[in-house]
């Protein structure tokens, strides 16, 4: 009998250094993108647009959800990155 040696590689967040990578850029892009959509929630309670000094001085609550969303993509795309990358050409 012969036996296979090709064993699949269970994926896993902190298997790797890119998966290590991947989940802290996914981790702060998550944070981020929460900070721009509780901005621009406290900005349609104000009476003028809010502030942040990265984003710029008009941000509202429309730029803010627009913004949180494509933010919170990107986080999602890294954590979905994170989990199923393979090892590359190094193992």
């Amino acid at each position: 009998m012969t036996e296979a040696t090709n064993t699949p590689r269970e994926p896993g967040l902190q298997k790797t250094p890119f998966s290590i990578g991947a989940t802290v850029v996914a981790a702060i892009a998550a944070l981020i993108g929460l900070v721009l959509l509780w901005t621009g929630y406290q900005a349609a309670s104000a009476e003028e647009p809010a502030e942040l000094m990265i984003i710029g001085t008009e941000l509202d609550l429309v730029t803010a959800t627009a913004g949180g969303m494509f933010v919170l993509f990107i986080a999602l795309v890294a954590f979905v990155a994170a989990f199923y990358m393979e090892p590359g050409f190094d193992q």
